[in-house]
Formats: C-alpha cells, sequence, structure tokens
C-alpha cells in the first residue's frame, strides 16, 4: 500500500509539473484545447449526417448515439492519458529500454505509464464532458444526488478496461520481437464501443461484452443515465469488468516480464 502511495504521488507531482510548464504559454494551451474539441466535432458530424438519413437506429434517436459518443470520450481519455503503449514494442523491447526499466525500483508497469504520459489527452476529458452536457440537454434528462458519483466510479472503470486490454496487449511484445503487433487491429474494434450493441449482430455483440469488453466502456454505462433500465444490469457490472480485466491484464504484464531476458543477444 505504501508503494501504491508513493508511484501515486509521483504521478501526480508529474501532471502538477506538466500544467504549469503549459500554462506559461497560455496561448498555446488554449489552442492546443480548440483543435482536440474541433477534432473530436469531426467525428460527432458524422453521427449527426448519419441520423440526417436515418431517423432511429434500433430505437435509439440521435440524440442518445451523441450523448453515449460523449461517455465514451472520458473514458478514453483518461485511459490515453496513462497508458499511452502504442510504441511499447519499438521502444522497450526492439530497442533495449525495458532493460532500463527493470534496473529501477518502482514497479516496472508504473515506470513505462509514467514515461509515457500524456497529460494532454485531459482535453478529451473537456470535450466529452460538453458533447455530453449538449446531449442531456437535447433530451431533457433529469440526475440524481449521487449521480456524478455514479458517474466518476464508471468513467474510472471504463478506462481499468482499457488499461487492463492494452496492457495485455503490450505484454505479448515480451515473447515476440516482431515490429508489427495487434494492437492496431484491437483499437478499430474498440470504436464499435461508441454505438449501441444492439446494432450489430449476435457474434459482435458477444466480442464486445466478453472477450473485448468495450461496450461497458460506452453503451452499457452511459445507458444508465439515459434510463435505459433494460441495460442496468450491465452497467451495474462495469466496475466488476474492469477489476477483472485490469487484474488480467497486470497478470499478463508480470508474466512476461518474467519471460523477459533483456535486448541483449
Amino acid at each position: 500500500m505504501q508503494n501504491v502511495k508513493h508511484i501515486i504521488g509521483i504521478f501526480a507531482d508529474y501532471l502538477g509539473q506538466y500544467f504549469k510548464t503549459r500554462l506559461a504559454y497560455r496561448a498555446d494551451f488554449f489552442g492546443e484545447l480548440v483543435s482536440n474539441l474541433v477534432s473530436e466535432l469531426i467525428n460527432l458530424v458524422f453521427i449527426i449526417v448519419v441520423f440526417t438519413h436515418v431517423p432511429m437506429m434500433k430505437d435509439w434517436t440521435r440524440d442518445e448515439i451523441i450523448f453515449i459518443y460523449g461517455f465514451f470520450l472520458v473514458p478514453y481519455a483518461l485511459f490515453s492519458m496513462f497508458f499511452g503503449f502504442w510504441d511499447f514494442n519499438e521502444r522497450y523491447i526492439i530497442r533495449g529500454e525495458m532493460d532500463r526499466i527493470l534496473t529501477r525500483p518502482i514497479h516496472n508497469l508504473a515506470q513505462v505509464c509514467l514515461e509515457s504520459i500524456a497529460p494532454d489527452r485531459i482535453f478529451g476529458i473537456i470535450t466529452g464532458l460538453i458533447i455530453m452536457g449538449y446531449a442531456a440537454i437535447q433530451l431533457d434528462l433529469s440526475f440524481y444526488w449521487y449521480d456524478p458519483l455514479i458517474f466518476i466510479g464508471l468513467v474510472v472503470s471504463g478506462a481499468l478496461i482499457y488499461g487492463g486490454v492494452y496492457t495485455a496487449i503490450a505484454a505479448v511484445s515480451f515473447f515476440s520481437d516482431s515490429r508489427t503487433g495487434i494492437a492496431p487491429m484491437i483499437y478499430n474494434i474498440q470504436q464499435y464501443g461508441r454505438y449501441p450493441v444492439d446494432v450489430y449482430n449476435k457474434a459482435i455483440r458477444f466480442v464486445l461484452t466478453y472477450v473485448l469488453p468495450f461496450a461497458f466502456v460506452g453503451v452499457y454505462p452511459a445507458a444508465y443515465f439515459l434510463r435505459k433500465e433494460v441495460w442496468y444490469t450491465y452497467a451495474a457490472f462495469t466496475p466488476l469488468v474492469a477489476v477483472v480485466f485490469f487484474g488480467l491484464g497486470l497478470f499478463v504484464w508480470n508474466w512476461g516480464v518474467s519471460k523477459y531476458r533483456g535486448a541483449g543477444s
């Protein structure tokens, strides 16, 4: 527990220093904020264009889809901020940077996360909240006093689900020095979690729920706030799914580290 507190303290210090540095150049900081907002709004335009031709999508309205999309952006941004493993294979395995990581006292996964941290991804959280707010107004949604607490819990759970999946994917590199990985394919699959799973066939629904549970990052938890009672059970299981999949990811990572023999010949 003491080690966990130490790691959290290091992350907090790093984030504090990062934002102090960025806010020294406020024009650049807010320029990037606007740039990220515009980028996500372009994706939002796609949804709006689709619904100009299709008024309903399997009993889901346009504003409900927009709300789900906005919700999805929040845990995804939180995940992207701490788990930037996109170049893990190239940087840490092929170039041998993992050897350096293993000589330090802090847990190796925490070190990799710290070196890959991208605090600017927090802008995605702001964008997601704006999109959700717009959709909530259009839908005239009402919220209970405890909903913000549930929202935080579901968002953190969604980020941990992503973290567990991509940690396990990164750990595959310990068993192979191939320059290509499966992360790009998984990234494409995760996009399906932005939309209601009942618009897909049974095979895709099964994958998004039980194999790569990206539906627990977007549609299932968002359905709670949309008062879609048929999905309440899935929303309630989101924290459990997060614990299971992050635990699996950490297990695979530790197993991979135990098999790692260094970059030397």
